[in-house]
Order: structure tokens, then C-alpha cells, then sequence
């Protein structure tokens, strides 16, 4: 990269870090802090919405998928376009319905309100294990981009990839500490404009240029590469089954749930969300990795070459000065998402778990001191984490598991089935979360008989934790008594459709 591209990424920096302060010095308390007023306007709602799904995962992610598969790699966001859709639909009118007249902070503060105090701590333990992954992720996918771009002659005799990590992880939480959920959410509608601009307008053409056009690009591409029916059956069920459910049990989409005024606001952010998620971000992030692919043919068959190939393209093929924008465009998605991620695990910790038990009499001042303490902890170890896993996309994919499998049956329950109970939640969740953790590492230890019944079919651990998660709730539930009757309120007449 250049002096001139340096200076641009630089002063996009300040601007982000400049948001955080601002926000900084406007909260006043801990619902300030982690559900913004619940005045959040829904245009920025559902492009922070947006920027936070796509980010490391699916941006840097995306890009090697479209590397390894060509355009059928868009399915991968289509699960964005449904899961917004069906939130949009059944969810946002019964959360808002309890949210207004209960002022909740967090996703377990449903789980507490429809079962009890011991459901709703594992689920925050759980929430925050999967959260504090997912900034892992993000940060990793930061790191990678910018030892390929921004530090690959890194200061002080380091390793580019671990100074990359150290940088983008105290940039990352130094403005999320400082403002909060509104900082997060509108340096998020910053940086999905930016990306947007950069990846539309500048990468994509002048990639394409590089590449030598259109039919040169279809010349050094397989011809499934610009097919939509590059994928097996087992590729697609598991995208969906791992990440439409996280709709239901994101912790960053309550937040947002919670920080919209009503129905009307929150149904309009989620919709914006599903339609920039799929066509615009998936069909952008894929066309990408496939003209990295022309590009850079000896990182086929590297490992985790395929996620290499668009920080490549980034640092070589664009000219000076768009090198930066586009550059901090990336840049955009990763940190839209890590901070996202890093609030929810945060919120989990303070709301579900300290400010409930430990520090029930703390001032407003206080909690938000506490909050600040807690986050800056949290993406310490986020850091650490980031160096566990070989690519991006299998970080996500293992927060993601864990989170689905532990939390998405119990709260399907408490939305849609008033006979399950707390004891059926409690075991569903630690049976699911539990079993999809311990799945992986059972490999080559099992029978021949369990060994082909559970990776035979190539399915992630998610369908089997589910799966077992289903049957542990509903028969412990059937088998204990039915929950409080004020869970009725956690199913109104849904609103009507705008």
C-alpha cells in the first residue's frame, strides 16, 4: 500500500474511534448502553443488522467460498434473506410485545420472563461463550486482511499476522468500550456505506479489468463456477440449519429488537437487512472471490488459500489510493460485526449474570463502568481465541453451531409452545450445546457403526445437537409441570402485516 492509501485508512480510523467517543460522553445509563434509548431509527437498525451478519465471515469468508465454488456460494447469504424474513414476521411482534412493558436489556430476559432465572443463566453462559467465538472470528479475518495489505512489513521485527491481530483488536475494542450499542449501531451504517461504495463502485470493475473482462473471467472459471446448482444437498441443508436459526437466538439481534421504538420500525430494519444480505452482499462478496480465483491460480489447493485470495487482489490489482478505500471498506464488515458480537457476550455477562447477582444496588454510572471493564476483558480474550481455528469461515461456523444448538429449540418452545416448561429449556440447551461441542472431538473414537451414522453423511454437529436438544425438551417438558401463566404474554395476536 501506499503513503496515500495509509493516510485514507487511517482517517477513516479516526472517524470510526471519533463516533465511539461521542457516544461515549452521551450515555447515561445501562439500557443507553446496550439498547440505545430504544429510539434507534429503523434505516440504521437494519444496516447495522446487515453489516453485522455479513462481516468477517461473510465478506473475507465469502470471498473464499466464491474462491472454491463459484456463484452457488450466494446460498451461503440466502439464509439471511429467510432469517430476517421469518423474524420480520412471527418474531418482532411477540418480543416487542413483552419488551415494551418489561424494558428488557438481553436475550435472556425473555428466556427469564416466559421460564425462570435458571434457564435464562445458561443461556446468557451460552450467549456469551458463542459471542466471545465469534469476535475470535472477526478479528482473525481482520488480522488476515491486514498482514496481506496494511502491515505486511510489520514494526518492530513482529510476525505481520500477529501485530495485524493486536492492531485491529484495539481498534476494534477501544471504540466499542468507549460508546456502547449506539456507537455500535451507527459507525455500523458507516461502514456498510463505505463497503457498499467501495465493493460496488471500485473493487468490482476494476477487478474484473484486471482479470481482462467478462469472457476472460469465464475462460480461467470452471463452467459450474456460474451455475447456482454448484452445491450438494448436504452443503445447503447445513447453511441453513446453522445459520437461519441464529435469527431467533442472536443475541445482537435482540439487542436491535429491543432498541427499535415498535412492531412497524422493527419489521421495516429487518427487511432492509434480508434484501442488502441477498442479492446485493452475497452476489458482490462471491464475484469477488471468483475473479481472485482468475487471478491468483497457485493458491488453489493451498490451505486456506482460498480465504488469501482477495486480500491479494486488494493489495495488487487496485490502483493507489483506492487501495485504501476499499481497503477500510473490509475493514467495515469485520469490525461491524466484532463489535456487534462483543457487546451481546458483554451484555450476557453484566445484564444476565453480574448486575443480577453480583451488583444489584450499583448506580447507573457504575453498571456502565462495569459494562466499559467487562468489554474490554471479553476482547482480550476474543484475541486469544482468534488464534485457535485455521480460517475465518470455520470460526463462524463453530460459534454458530454452538449457539444454534444450545439455544434455538428451547426458544422456538417459548415463543410457539405454551405447555414447555424450564426444566424442559434447561436440559434442551445443555444437551444441545453440550453435544455439538462434544461431537467433533469424539471422531475416529467411536464404533464403526456410530462413526458412520454421525460424519457418514458429511452433516455438521448442529443437526445432531439439535436433534437432541428437540427430543431432551419436549419430553422433559411433557414430564414436568407447565410454566407460570403470565408466558401467555409472550404470545400475542401477532400484528398485522404492513
Amino acid at each position: 500500500m501506499n503513503l496515500l492509501d495509509y493516510a485514507i485508512f487511517a482517517l477513516y480510523m479516526a472517524g470510526i474511534l471519533g463516533i465511539g467517543w461521542y457516544h461515549y460522553r452521551r450515555n447515561t445509563s445501562e439500557e443507553d448502553y446496550y439498547v440505545g434509548g430504544r429510539t434507534v431509527p429503523p434505516t440504521a437498525l437494519g444496516l447495522s443488522i446487515v453489516a453485522t451478519d455479513v462481516g468477517g465471515g461473510f465478506s473475507i469468508g465469502l470471498g473464499g467460498v466464491g474462491f472454491l465454488m463459484g456463484l452457488s456460494g450466494t446460498w451461503l447469504l440466502f439464509t439471511g434473506l429467510v432469517g430476517a424474513w421469518l423474524t420480520a414476521v412471527f418474531v418482532i411482534p411477540r418480543i416487542k410485545a413483552v419488551d415494551l412493558s418489561q424494558r428488557m436489556l438481553t436475550y435472556p430476559d425473555f428466556l427469564r420472563f416466559r421460564f425462570d432465572n435458571r434457564v435464562a443463566l445458561v443461556a446468557a453462559l451460552i450467549s456469551a461463550i458463542g459471542y466471545l467465538m465469534f469476535t475470535g472470528s472477526q478479528i482473525r479475518a481482520g488480522a488476515a486482511l491486514a498482514s496481506e495489505t496494511l502491515f505486511r512489513q510489520a514494526p518492530f521485527g513482529w510476525d505481520p499476522f500477529t501485530f495485524s491481530l493486536y492492531a485491529m483488536a484495539f481498534i476494534i475494542i477501544a471504540y466499542t468500550v468507549m460508546g456502547g450499542i449506539k456507537a455500535v449501531i451507527y459507525t455500523d451504517f458507516a461502514q456498510w456505506l463505505v463497503l457498499l461504495f467501495g465493493l460496488i463502485f471500485l473493487a468490482i470493475p476494476l477487478a474484473l479489468r484486471a482479470v481482462g473482462g467478462w469472457s476472460a473471467l469465464r475462460a480461467a472459471l470452471p463452467p459450474e463456477f456460474f451455475s447456482l446448482t454448484n452445491i450438494t444437498a448436504v452443503e445447503f441443508t447445513n447453511w441453513m440449519v446453522a445459520i437461519i436459526p441464529i435469527w431467533l437466538v442472536g443475541m445482537t439481534l435482540y439487542q436491535r429488537m429491543y432498541a427499535c421504538k415498535g412492531v412497524k420500525e422493527g419489521r421495516r430494519a429487518w427487511y432492509i437487512a434480508g434484501f442488502f444480505e441477498y442479492p446485493v452482499m452475497a452476489f458482490t462478496g462471491v464475484f469477488l472471490g471468483m475473479c481472485a480465483r482468475a487471478l491468483y491460480p497457485d493458491l488453489i489447493g493451498v490451505d486456506g488459500g482460498q480465504e488469501l485470495g482477495l486480500p491479494r487482489l486488494i493489495n495488487e490489482v487496485l490502483p493507489i489510493g483506492i487501495t485504501g478505500i476499499v481497503a477500510a471498506a473490509y475493514f467495515s464488515a469485520i469490525m461491524s460485526t466484532a463489535d456487534s458480537c462483543l457487546m451481546a457476550s458483554s451484555g450476557n455477562l453484566v445484564g444476565d449474570l453480574l448486575h443480577r447477582y453480583l451488583l444489584k444496588n450499583a448506580s447507573p454510572k457504575s453498571l456502565i463502568r462495569w459494562s466499559q471493564g467487562v468489554t474490554l476483558a471479553l476482547g482480550l480474550l476474543a484475541v486469544a481465541y482468534a488464534r485457535r481455528f485455521g480460517t475465518v469461515i470455520e470460526g463462524v461456523f463453530d460459534a454458530y453451531g454452538f449457539l444454534v444448538a444450545g439455544l434455538f429449540v428451547p426458544t422456538l418452545g417459548a415463543f410457539f409452545w405454551r405447555r414447555s416448561t424450564s426444566s424442559g429449556a434447561l436440559w434442551g440447551m445443555l444437551a444441545g450445546g453440550g453435544f455439538t461441542q462434544l461431537l467433533p472431538r469424539l471422531q475416529g473414537r467411536l464404533p464403526a457403526a456410530l462413526e458412520t451414522f454421525f460424519f457418514g453423511p458429511g452433516l455438521t454437529p448442529v443437526v445432531y445437537g439439535m436433534a437432541l436438544s428437540a427430543v431432551v425438551f419436549v419430553s422433559v417438558s411433557l414430564c414436568t409441570p407447565p410454566a407460570a401463566p403470565r408466558a401467555a404474554a409472550a404470545d400475542p395476536q401477532p400484528a398485522p402485516a404492513p
